[in-house]
């Protein structure tokens, strides 16, 4: 799947609009209640209010390599450059046959102008984007894995030569439709983009319950990788999980800008998140303009809302969930500007616990607890863990010949698994030519001296 964010059109809060006199081409006043700013409950989780006077995103160019965008809706006029298209379809990048791209415009940047100013508004609305239209299957039909990837390359290396500090991508192709030649093109492009000094951020996608694929952009290293969670700061069931994922953000019941008939949808998805992620790097970025983009990502990863078993990451939620407001109020030490904040370590390595992580300050009971405190009200807060897989069931009986037994067969196996490989290892190997390796398990982030959670 490319596109990660599955979209509810949300008839049913359109009718509301249009029922309220919100009628396409006009301008409205709609009932304080019916405003799309107060369905809006990411912004209030994120403390948006708050963030706002200390930044808007102010002076930073956030590109987004989407599907097209609407440039005159009524929260955008203004808030996009001009722009580039690269998927060979016509009408350039202001045509669009679905509304992908300007929804993900809109979460970042959106003014919340529209309704008579009762509309959609971005995380980062003094930001600016950069729209790049490329070709997916909801522009076009037949679009392999390669040209996908190709095109996202191509938006990447322009993005970043252009000047834009921040990279959002809220699209992703399943591993299984590309090849290790285009993960290594696009490989390269992220790297020159980091060469650039931009930071590049993508969906993992929303095929966690239907085999949870590795997916690109987002599995490429270089790549921040983001995950959705709910109101209360729980894993949506669709947000895919792995080593991929660095972060998390809102990613459900998100009222936002779009082009339906109302001017105004209500969707889902690691997409959404994507753009909240990338609008809190232009956040901290407007204030520390001095910042690398090694520093914003660190400082975004060791701020976030860590799980409450104290975990540093995990493949849920990665590092934790995104919080500009600790970001900006509570930053720390960005740590070395030339360093990239994501250590990569070798495959199949199991996801670093606390105690596995090594901290700013000698460890104790008090520190520990800092940790996993939670931010009263604000989405980040420690996520609850699912209840742990294959425990044993208390009951009568013994278990020691079940044991003794079940390590026998594992050792057998272990050495029928050793011969196998090394067999394997001594002649080429079969299989589809260009097969793509799974992404590599990542390491803690560089913690910062006065990191807030290791007080």
């Amino acid at each position: 799947m490319r596109r990660t964010n599955v979209r509810v059109r949300g008839r049913e809060f359109a009718a509301m609009l249009l029922a309220a006199g919100v009628v396409a081409g006009l301008a409205a006043t709609p009932a304080a209640a019916e405003s799309i700013r107060e369905n809006q409950w990411h912004l209030d989780a994120m403390k948006a209010s708050e963030v706002w006077k200390i930044s808007k995103g102010q002076g930073v160019t956030v590109a987004v390599i989407d599907s097209g965008f609407k440039f005159d809706h009524a929260d955008l006029a203004g808030q996009l450059l001009p722009g580039k298209d690269f998927s060979g379809l016509p009408g350039g990048v202001g045509s669009f046959t679905e509304s992908h791209g300007t929804e993900m415009a809109a979460l970042i940047v959106g003014s919340g102008k529209g309704m008579g100013g009762g509309g959609a508004y971005g995380l980062a609305p003094g930001a600016k984007v950069l729209p790049i239209k490329i070709r997916n299957n909801d522009n076009a039909t037949g679009v392999t894995g390669s040209e996908f990837l190709k095109q996202i390359g191509q938006g990447i290396v322009y993005a970043a030569d252009q000047g834009a500090k921040v990279i959002s991508i809220s699209q992703a192709r399943s591993a299984a439709s590309v090849t290790a030649e285009d993960v290594a093109e696009l490989k390269a492009a992220v790297d020159h983009a980091a060469a650039k000094g931009a930071l590049v951020v993508a969906g993992v996608g929303n095929s966690a319950q239907s085999g949870n694929p590795v997916e690109y952009p987002a599995a490429s290293p270089g790549v921040i990788g983001v995950g959705a969670v709910d109101r209360n700061g729980t894993v949506t069931a669709e947000s895919e999980q792995g080593p991929q994922v660095d972060l998390a953000a809102p990613g459900i019941e998100i009222y936002n800008a779009c082009t339906g008939a109302s001017g105004y949808c209500k969707g889902h998805g690691t997409s959404d998140a994507t753009a909240l992620v990338s609008a809190s790097a232009a956040l901290v970025w407007a204030v520390h303009p001095d910042w690398t983009a090694n520093q914003v990502a660190r400082v975004l990863l060791n701020t976030a809302g860590k799980a409450d078993d104290g975990a540093q990451r995990n493949d849920a939620i990665g590092y934790g969930i995104v919080r500009p407001r600790v970001a900006l109020t509570e930053p720390g030490d960005p740590g070395p500007a030339d360093v990239y904040p994501i250590q990569e370590q070798p495959v199949g390595q199991p996801a670093p616990t606390a105690s596995a992580v090594p901290s700013a300050t000698a460890s104790s009971p008090a520190s520990a607890s800092a940790s996993a405190a939670p931010v009263p009200g604000e989405v980040g807060t420690p996520v609850p863990q699912q209840e742990p897989v294959g425990e044993k069931a208390s009951g009568s009986g013994s278990v020691v010949p079940v044991v003794v037994a079940v390590v026998a067969v594992l050792a057998l196996v272990v050495a029928v698994v050793v011969v196998v490989a090394r067999r394997r290892a001594a002649r080429p190997q079969q299989g589809v030519a260009g097969a793509v390796p799974p992404p590599p398990a990542y390491g803690p982030p560089t913690p910062p001296s006065d990191n807030p959670y290791a007080k």
